[in-house]
């Protein structure tokens, strides 16, 4: 593992850390061997056995597991087709199970196991001593091993799951309109530390608009009262690459009624430090080390950004500049495998939202999401609204107990993130509950004074505890703000569902319900901004969707190929940036009730014309009449000229300034003309784990998708990888996409994807040799 990753997964994974109780005294004893310095952090991702049926048996450390499948985490407990399926099929306990051999280095040291994702509730095993449980799928937790470990053969780390949506565990407990599927889906580190270690850092900047600004480093650390007793040395320091900004140093002491202490290391005369904003998203580094003299007892690394971000009574300010919010909900599962997709795909979501969809804001709907996703929008500048897991239901006394806990942990993992604006410390659109919001809303602020929270809601009158009223708005028009700092959160979505393969007349509705919303909220700068419902497709409960357990709700497909919606979104961008025109129609003569009558196009242009058979049959401008709010409003234009020149190819030029700077054409022949194979990667690791998305296309001759393509396509998979999705798969809507995952060697994958008509397309991967894991 490189010095970057070894970085990222240090800075992320102590957040859930908890102590077992019944430490053996000789764990922290004077008399322990020495221990090497610093700290290590193993990944144990790999070499899983995993059985879908758990029995008593196979807590034990001898247990015979030969017969398990060997699995890699991220994983799901069970495969499951895209659509139309029972969610009971996963709902199960299944087991899994992990050796592993810890260096001649980690003796005399604490040693962790840290989960960053099982779904839904885990029991955990150490070489057959039950740990513990947690309860929760979407945040993380950790066991403390040192006890139990033995250093002279392999340990046997097994891990029971239960997927089942219980009612103890939000956000279980009566219906959800999602699925959370199964297994242990996100990645599992040992961590080996010092008797003395820094369980946490928290790096906050403070008046970074002054012109002199400085940051407090708060660092929580886990003490030994015998190591303590000399006291240690705390240094904390800034880097913006390899460059020290500044450095500071202070003396800590602990002692026995003060077994874990939280100094804070004051940085300042920083010079002129670069603001993390949405063009430049500016990141800097801080490390903290932990000595006792000379000697290194530990280290963490934190990636951070200076700004400030606050809703105001005149909408979002983001370093003293509003900035209207434009955005899109995000759900993190996958086709075929719910939610175990690894660092790469997970990433890729943020690109799609931020580069194509052009959005500034996203909202975890309705959990913590991954953090290899809000590791991107810190490096390309997408602000995140996240939010607690829930759906509406407020269990009992311990349901929310375990919800205030995840407070706790959302924020304790992820208050470094400067993507992030905004804590959600309120189950989605949940009725009110005083005494619950209370401590969810007291533990945010306590935990992290710099940021504001929100609760989302679906009604006005509801009780405001926060600090931004956050409101899903389905009606049209919108309500009017009626608290200071307001912003919508939820609008379109469930209210007008749309397929790719819905006629023209659908998709031109869809694509004007997100746009006047928009438009609405540009109306009012008391409006923050909005969020809408939602970014990409995803599958539902049985009584939810569209009968097939598929929500229709995106602007993308479950596959996140772009909806006509999707062209809204993607038109708002300055044109500097991209030059964008999108149809919100396909061009076809009868597909809607009375032919084809109203060519409306999302377009950052200042005017448009529309030629078939290279006659102009109509001119637009910006339909500032409907949107009078947009910087780039819809064109709407009634072709009446086109029966005068017939049926052809439609050609449409965008102007800026009155010079051309763009053209789309669209084949009038109703003709598939091409097959397209489009890999998102060329390369990937050898970790068993790596992924990428191939995205498959029937277009005509002008690139332009076909959505009534929905052929067969039969793959031929060669090399060191498998394929994630259905084989032969069948388009929907003109596209679709399979993903490949490299397994454990390197060497070269072709995929080969044949059409029944058009013929066949490759794409080759190369996959890269990884280091094996040292556990």
């Amino acid at each position: 593992m490189d010095r970057r990753d070894f970085l990222k997964t240090t800075g992320t994974l102590l957040a859930g850390a908890t102590v077992a109780p019944g430490l053996p005294a000789a764990a922290s004893s004077p008399d322990a061997a020495p221990a090497a310095p610093g700290r290590m952090v193993l990944p144990i991702n790999r070499n899983w056995r995993y059985s879908p049926k758990a029995t008593p048996a196979a807590h034990d450390r001898e247990f015979d597991d030969s017969k398990f499948a060997r699995v890699v985490v991220p994983h799901t407990n069970l495969r499951v087709p895209w659509h139309s399926f029972d969610e009971k099929s996963y709902e199960f306990v299944s087991i899994y199970r992990r050796r592993f051999r810890l260096p001649p280095s980690a003796r005399g040291k604490r040693i962790f196991v840290d989960f960053e994702g099982v779904m839904t509730a885990s029991t955990v095993w150490l070489n057959g001593v039950r740990l513990g449980d947690y309860k929760g799928g979407f945040t993380p937790f950790s066991f403390e091993l040192t006890g139990h470990v033995d250093f002279d053969r392999d340990n046997v780390l097994a891990v029971e799951v239960d997927s089942s949506e219980r009612k103890d565990i939000p956000p279980f407990g009566n219906e959800v309109d999602y699925l959370t599927f199964g297994g242990i889906y996100r990645e599992v580190s040992l961590r080996i530390v010092s008797r003395t270690y820094i369980e946490n850092v928290f790096a906050l900047p403070k008046d970074v608009l002054s012109g002199t600004p400085s940051l407090d480093v708060q660092c929580f650390l886990a003490c030994d009262t015998y190591s303590l007793r000399g006291g240690l040395t705390l240094e904390a320091a800034l880097y913006d690459g390899e460059r020290q900004v500044a450095k500071k140093a202070m003396a800590v002491q602990g002692g026995e009624d003060k077994p874990n202490i939280s100094p804070t290391v004051h940085l300042d005369n920083l010079g002129a430090i670069e603001l993390w904003d949405l063009k430049k998203p500016k990141l800097y580094r801080v490390e903290v080390r932990l000595l006792d003299g000379v000697h290194l007892l530990d280290h963490e690394t934190r990636r951070i950004g200076f700004h400030e971000a606050r809703f105001t009574p005149q909408g979002f300010s983001l370093n003293g500049t509003v900035v209207k919010l434009r955005g899109l909900d995000r759900h993190q599962t996958f086709p075929w495998v719910g939610q175990a997709m690894p660092g790469r795909v997970q990433r890729r979501d943020a690109e799609i939202l931020r580069k194509k969809l052009k959005c500034n804001i996203v909202r975890t709907s309705h959990y913590p999401q991954s953090r290899h996703f809000l590791d991107a929008c810190d490096e390309i500048g997408l602000l995140v609204l996240e939010e607690i897991p829930g759906w509406q239901h407020i269990g009992d006394q311990p349901w929310q107990d375990i919800s205030v806990d995840n407070v706790s942990r959302m924020i304790r993992r992820d208050w470094n993130h400067p993507s992030i604006i905004l804590w959600g410390v309120r189950i989605n659109e949940s009725l009110d509950n005083h005494d619950f919001y209370t401590r969810t809303n007291a533990m945010a602020h306590q935990l992290d004074p710099s940021r504001q929270t929100g609760g989302i809601r679906y009604f006005q009158e509801s009780e405001f505890l926060e600090d931004v009223f956050t409101m899903n708005d389905f009606g049209w028009p919108l309500k009017q703000p009626n608290h200071p700092l307001y912003l919508n959160t939820e609008f379109a979505g469930h209210t007008y569902p749309t397929k790719t393969i819905d006629n023209n007349e659908r998709q031109r509705e869809h694509t004007v319900r997100h746009a006047r919303v928009h438009d609405q909220l540009a109306s009012n700068p008391q409006y923050a901004g909005g969020i809408g419902w939602c970014a990409f497709d995803y599958n539902t409960h049985a009584n939810f969707g569209s009968g097939d357990r598929i929500c229709y709700h995106g602007v993308t497909d479950i596959w996140r190929e772009p909806k006509p919606a999707a062209g809204f979104y993607r038109s708002q961008c300055d044109p500097e940036e991209e030059i964008v025109l999108e149809p919100a129609f396909h061009w076809a003569a009868g597909d809607e009730n009375v032919g084809f009558s109203k060519a409306l196009v999302s377009s950052n242009c200042e005017h448009l014309k529309f030629y078939v058979n290279d006659e102009l049959i109509a001119e637009a401008d910006p339909d500032r009449a409907q949107f009078p709010h947009l910087k780039y409003p819809l064109f709407s234009a009634e072709p009446g000229g086109r029966h005068e020149v017939g049926w052809g190819d439609l050609r449409i030029d965008g102007f800026i300034g009155g010079k051309q700077v763009i053209s789309r054409t669209f084949s009038g022949k109703g003709v598939d003309q091409k097959f397209a194979l489009l890999a998102d990667d060329r390369a990937l690791k050898a970790d068993g784990a790596d992924t990428t998305r191939i995205v498959l296309r029937v277009t005509d001759e002008f690139d332009s998708i076909r959505p009534f393509a929905n052929d067969p396509i039969r793959f031929e998979l060669t090399g060191p990888a498998e394929l994630i999705g259905d084989n032969p798969f069948a388009l929907v809507g003109g596209t679709g996409a399979v993903w490949i995952r490299a397994i454990e060697q390197p060497g070269t994958v072709r995929l080969t994807a044949h059409h029944p008509v058009l013929g066949s397309r490759h794409v080759e991967l190369e996959i890269t040799a990884a280091p094996p894991e040292a556990a």
